[in-house]
């Protein structure tokens, strides 16, 4: 699979209304033939940065990047933001989330 994580610093009067900016782009991706997950998370370190976590199966995110509705969302993304975003994409031989090992619930 593609593993992606990005990193998103938004603008301090922006951050309270990502999630609702961005709910066009995850629904769409979310629903694309190759998409495994496409998850949002808010820093607690930092109220101003949200990280997104997806994953594609492995010829899935070419055509992610080819979308109409990523090409709008990058298109229109960089209005909220302070930087480019940061990324690390890497194919990886996983399949999907696995149990840690070094806690146990039972």
């Amino acid at each position: 699979m593609i593993f992606i994580v990005v990193k998103f610093k938004v603008k301090p009067e922006w951050a309270d209304r990502w999630v609702e900016f961005s709910k066009e782009f995850t629904e769409a991706t979310r629903a694309e033939p190759g998409n495994l997950w496409f998850e949002w998370s808010r820093s607690v370190e930092d109220p101003h940065e949200f990280v997104l976590v997806e994953a594609f199966a492995d010829d899935g995110a070419g055509p992610h990047v080819n979308t109409e509705h990523f090409r709008k969302f990058t298109a229109e993304a960089p209005q909220a933001l302070v930087e480019t975003p940061r990324i690390i994409s890497e194919q990886i031989s996983a399949s999907g989330w696995n149990r840690m090992s070094e806690i146990t619930v039972e």
